[in-house]
């Protein structure tokens, strides 16, 4: 069976339209019903439904690095939508969508961004299943950049894998008493299962481009290979720029500032703790701020300063309250 042709050669339109009548369609029970437990499902999902589809289109065209490629974005997908569909239904809501679930326009904005975020990051798989890409021979699956390939991927899916299981029982084990969760992979990263999400999207480009990387495509085939880099590009940039680490580290310090709920533990924390690169902390603790705000990529945004960002009432307001809550021990001595 040849390659199926289906609206162009690089299956961009057909996996662009089911992105959005699957996500459209998750979309209308989601809003219908105020129900939060589909909507990172529908997400995870979808990355299985586009893999599965254009691997089948390629037909008897595909190679093994067709279908060990498709396997891994299937696998990656699975095991995100499974995780976060167990956790959304322990945790009962998400609060995300607090501000947005009963209107209509701001969260059919949400759901269009996560298609965005589907299709552009499935597009290494989709352009390597493509006729265009499977039209040409390939290297034999093997190459040094298959192997490096596998080799980052299983590293990266069970940092991500690992380190989501130990965030949730540090949770589940603590509750609200604001520990701070510094166990396992979060010993050496704030955020391992953010790095271990990255490098499986590099991970699976690297293997996807190895046709073009070897020389055996041409033309426009060889650019669109390469182009679809934009992918993992666009997945490091959500998690470091706007829904990751800028939604948690400056406003996750602050909140525990404001409130008091072991600032000095955390202060440490950050101290001795890189925020996404995986290094040991006694060896993080020493490193220069200019190192750390440029290896590291912990840039001046994710920074919580006390006097800038602070609410400082509130920080007097919280230490009357607990100076009231506690006698002090010239009080203990007079009663």
């Amino acid at each position: 069976m040849a390659a199926v042709h289906v609206l162009d050669d690089y299956y961009l339109a057909i996996t662009l339209l089911i992105t959005v009548a699957y996500q459209l369609f998750f979309f209308s029970i989601a809003f219908s019903f105020k129900f939060d437990k589909l909507t990172d499902f529908a997400g995870g999902t979808n990355f299985v439904l586009l893999a599965i589809i254009t691997l089948a289109f390629s037909g008897n065209r595909h190679h093994a690095r067709n279908i060990v490629v498709s396997l891994f974005i299937m696998a990656w997908g699975a095991r995100l939508s499974g995780f976060l569909l167990f956790r959304i239904l322990k945790t009962g809501k998400d609060d995300r969508f607090d501000d947005k679930r009963d209107k209509f326009w701001s969260f059919l904005g949400f759901w269009v961004f996560q298609m965005i975020w589907v299709w552009t990051v499935s597009l290494p798989v989709t352009i390597l299943n493509s006729p265009n890409v499977t039209q040409f021979d390939q290297p034999k699956f093997g190459t040094g950049r298959d192997i490096a390939g596998v080799v980052l991927y299983a590293i990266g899916l069970v940092m991500e894998s690992v380190s989501d299981i130990q965030k949730y029982r540090f949770r589940s084990a603590h509750g609200s008493d604001g520990a701070v969760c510094d166990v396992g992979f979060f010993a050496w990263s704030r955020h391992p299962n953010y790095f271990g999400e990255i490098i499986i999207q590099f991970s699976i480009f690297m293997m996807a481009v190895s046709p073009a990387a070897n020389g055996y495509v041409h033309g426009g085939a060889y650019a669109a290979l390469y182009a679809s880099i934009l992918g993992p590009f666009l997945l490091t940039a959500l998690l470091m720029f706007l829904s990751g680490l800028p939604l948690q580290e400056r406003p996750g310090a602050k909140k525990r500032y404001e409130k008091g709920t072991k600032w000095d533990e955390y202060q440490t924390y950050l101290r001795r703790t890189s925020i996404l690169v995986p290094f040991p902390p006694q060896l993080y603790e020493k490193v220069p701020v200019f190192l750390r705000r440029t290896v590291f990529l912990e840039f001046p945004m994710y920074v919580f300063d006390p006097a800038k960002h602070a609410d400082q009432s509130m920080v007097r307001g919280n230490a009357a309250e607990e100076g009231r809550a506690r006698p002090s021990d010239e009080q203990g001595l007079r009663t």
